[in-house]
Formats: structure tokens, sequence, C-alpha cells
């Protein structure tokens, strides 16, 4: 494993595991890349990202914590929380037979500003190998009961998004914030995206597929402690709007993520844990 700075001061880990590679960036414990071998890359990382301090990146999987979205009630805070901006502190490597594992650890202390959210530690798993595994834990150490949403927000590298569906989701309930948050059942078994597309599934624990015609492979999203999964696409239009994406990189990507949001935030007792897990595959 290589460390390298950019002119901005973010820290990147370069992780060579024995069938495939990554990079992570220590601001946001942010995976940005990862491609097992003899395969294209996984996960879309916009070219107009910008890596500098204090702002989110535009692709591969950022951690949002501890709300999703804007932040509920008018309160202040950053747009997905600040867990996506803050420097992680990376505790332990190990290389073992499953891949090369990479520990994190995020607390109250290690933000600048964390909004009245208190009482809470945030330890995050990274395993590279021929699966992308990661274990997003968070520990309730305050003496109240600690109410948070959460997501692994997974942007997926695809050949053109007129060849890509999604499956899984048949049959669930899911909020359609394009069409003013407006609450719908999909009755599709493969979802295929036609116009910006921000969806986000409830009470589901299912397995999503991500199938890509044009590239012949299907991205398996397998996912432990969700309940919910958000689709989205910003297409066109909405893409105009981000300084941070190329005008047509929108048919370059989706995002299935995997995370527990509105109905189903989490709500956290003193001494409590809560582990999202997700395991990403390619067949």
């Amino acid at each position: 494993m290589k460390f390298a700075e950019n002119e901005s001061g973010l820290v990147r880990a370069a992780v060579s595991a024995r069938e495939a590679s990554a990079e992570i960036y220590m601001q946001g414990a942010h995976v940005t890349q990862w491609t097992p071998l003899g395969q294209k890359p996984v996960l879309f990382t916009s070219t107009r990202s910008e890596f500098v301090r204090g702002r989110a990146i535009r692709g591969g999987v950022p951690i949002i914590f501890p709300w999703f979205g804007p932040r509920e009630a008018g309160l202040a805070g950053p747009s997905h929380g600040f867990a996506r901006t803050a420097v992680w502190r990376l505790v332990e490597v190990v290389d073992g037979d499953g891949g090369v594992e990479l520990r994190f650890e995020l607390e109250n202390g290690d933000v600048a500003e964390n909004f009245g959210v208190g009482g809470w530690r945030v330890n995050y798993r990274v395993v590279v190998g021929p699966r992308l595994r990661m274990d997003l834990q968070v520990s309730n150490r305050g003496d109240a009961a600690l109410d948070f949403e959460e997501a692994l927000h997974s942007y997926f590298a695809v050949s053109d998004i007129a060849q890509v569906s999604v499956e899984g989701l048949a049959g669930g309930a899911y909020i359609d914030k394009v069409d003013n948050a407006a609450r719908k059942v999909e009755e599709s078994e493969a979802i295929r995206l036609s116009g910006e597309t921000d969806r986000v599934y409830l009470n589901t624990e299912r397995t999503c597929v991500v199938n890509d015609a044009g590239w012949k492979r299907r991205v398996v999203v397998e996912k432990r402690g969700s309940r919910s999964t958000v689709v989205w696409n910003p297409w066109s239009e909405k893409t105009k709007a981000l300084r941070d994406m190329g005008a047509e990189e929108w048919r370059e990507m989706v995002c299935v993520e995997s995370a527990n949001v509105g109905e189903n935030a989490i709500h956290l007792q003193p001494g409590g844990t809560h582990v999202l897990g997700v395991v990403i595959s390619v067949d």
C-alpha cells in the first residue's frame, strides 16, 4: 500500500491486493476506486471531482452520516452530514486471505463542528479483494438515545445508462423525490432509467443487481443492517447544475445506495451499536 498527498493536502492510499486494486482517501474514508482483476473499474468517480479539503468527492462510495440530504427542520448542517468531509483516522491495515483490510475511526472530537450530534463513534471496515466489503458501525457513547440516518452512497460505473437496469426492488414502496415526494410502488422487475431519478425505496433488505448489457456484466450489491435503498441519476438537466460533474457523465453512472433514511432512520440507545454492511461483487 502506498500513500500520496495532493497539492490540497488530501492523503490517498493506493491499495494493491492479490485480486483487486483500490484507492481510498483519508478525507471521508472515501473509496474512490475498486477494480477486481480482469475487470473494468466498478466505481464511478467524476473527472471533475474536486479533491480539496472540506469538499465532498463526487463518486466512489461517500459515507453519509448522521443525516441524509438536507438536515430536517431547518437545522444547520451540510447536505448529507459531515462524515464524508471529515478526516478519518486509519487505525489498522491487515493483509489477509480475503484481501487487504483497512479500519478507520471517527468520533466527536475529530470534527470541528458536529452540529449538536453528541456521544457517537463510527468505525469503518473496508476489505479490498475480489469483493469489496464495507462495514459501517455506529456506537452511541452518550447518555441519551441517538437518532441518525446513514448511507454508503455507491456510484457505479456503467457503459451507458441506456444499457442498464436495476433489479431487486420489484413490489417495494418508494418515495419519488422527482415527483414531489409522491409515494409509489415499484412495478418493474428490472428498473430502466429514462430521466432524472431520485427514489428512496423503504423497508427493503433485498440484494440489488446492476445489469449492464453494454459491458456484459452484473454488479451485485448485497447488504445487511440496511432497510432503505436509494436509486439516483441526475440526468442531463440536473447535471448542468453540478460543477463537479462533466456534462455527459450522467450517462456513465448510476447510484444504488444502501441506507437507513427517513422512516428507516436508526434509533440507537445509549451503549448500543448498529452495523450497516455492504458487499459488492461482479459476475
